[in-house]
């Protein structure tokens, strides 16, 4: 059964140097929260800089230390699907599957085509027979950064002003080009002005980091979008 669903995080030009595509989910309601090892924080993906190989990463457990553990009864799942071009059909899904024994030794499949299992907390990881499957996993430093502070002022501000804001069918403000960038410009300082301030500084995370041969992930063409999920076991 699906515990926590990281949903669709983009897609990825896998024969192009195309930048990263991330998505971010810190702070969940009580039943995510209450089992951390199962609750997704961020998804990351980016290809190598010779276009050869597709990145992964599944961070976990908001603010995590020494003693967080990965789950022995959860499986860790990328989602991955390719595609000739954009709007094309998807061929078949190709999972990359982690599970985790209660020693923390872990054993990734992608596909039906690479395999690796082991103590993968080395900075180096580990990787497959034929070098098509590399997996780290282990605790780093939270790599998000949030401006929560600048958030908050950003969203007081608009409060403050709705009563004369026009808003579309969606509820959304319409905002002349001179509000917008100022808006903008909160987003991306402290209040009042000054340097953002990344409210995830010294966060750490469980990260689960797959670097994995584009030919797994590609049989249905160099359009890839992946998502993340925790499932109960």
């Amino acid at each position: 059964m699906i515990k926590s669903t990281f949903i669709a995080i983009g897609v990825l030009g896998c024969t192009l140097l195309a930048p990263a595509v991330y998505a971010a989910d810190h702070v969940d309601g009580p039943r995510a929260s209450a089992d951390p090892s199962a609750d997704i924080t961020d998804v990351f993906a980016w290809m190598s800089p010779d276009a050869q190989r597709i990145n992964l990463v599944m961070d976990l457990v908001r603010n995590a230390s020494a003693s967080s553990r990965f789950s022995d009864s959860v499986q860790y799942v990328f989602h991955t699907e390719s595609r000739p071009s954009f709007g094309a059909p998807a061929a078949p899904e190709v999972d990359v599957v982690c599970v985790f024994d209660q020693d923390q030794h872990v054993q990734c499949f992608a596909g039906n085509e690479a395999v690796v299992s082991g103590d993968a907390s080395d900075v180096a990881g580990i990787a497959s027979a034929d070098g098509k499957l590399r997996v780290f996993t282990g605790l780093r430093n939270d790599p998000f950064f949030f401006n929560l502070a600048g958030f908050r002022e950003t969203a007081r501000i608009v409060t403050t002003a709705a009563p004369s804001l026009t808003f579309d069918p969606a509820g959304c403000p319409l905002l002349d080009a001179t509000t917008a960038g100022a808006l903008v410009t909160q987003l991306q300082s402290a209040p009042g002005g000054g340097p953002a301030v990344n409210s995830f500084a010294n966060f750490n995370v469980l990260a689960i980091v797959v670097s994995v041969d584009k030919s797994i992930l590609t049989k249905g063409g160099p359009i890839v979008g992946v998502a993340a999920s925790t499932n109960r076991l």
